[in-house]
């Protein structure tokens, strides 16, 4: 029996971000969603390392509670980071977000939309 591509991903998410679907996400640092990033994922535990979006990290989940899971992440090329993601509704999120990029520090809150498919 073949295995899909979608039922490995949909395996590996955060029991806290079960009820978020992968597709497209509108991601702002402000909470009234301006000034948006549209990006495509395939699980919304791959906007925990939105900083590193261009990257294929390997992610670990260190926790996973109610409707908060905390993501480790490392890159090739030495950049990491950690990041809180909390299930407002299971088409909102709320990323609290830092670590290291480009060898510089970074630390800040994003707010995640899930605005369709993608196409």
């Amino acid at each position: 029996m073949a295995v899909s591509a979608a039922a490995i991903a949909a395996a590996s998410v955060p029991r806290a971000l079960a009820p978020a679907l992968g597709g497209l996400w509108e991601v702002s640092r402000s909470a009234s969603g301006h000034n948006p990033t549209r990006i495509c994922v395939a699980s919304p535990d791959l906007l925990a390392q939105f900083e590193h979006r261009q990257q294929r990290c390997q992610r670990t989940v260190v926790s996973d509670n109610g409707t908060e899971t905390l993501i480790s992440y490392n890159c090739p090329g030495g950049g990491f980071g950690q990041s809180k993601m909390t299930l407002i509704t299971p088409r909102t999120l709320r990323i609290d977000t830092q670590g290291i990029s480009d060898n510089l520090p970074f630390h800040y809150q994003l707010h995640a939309r899930r605005v369709g498919d993608c196409r």
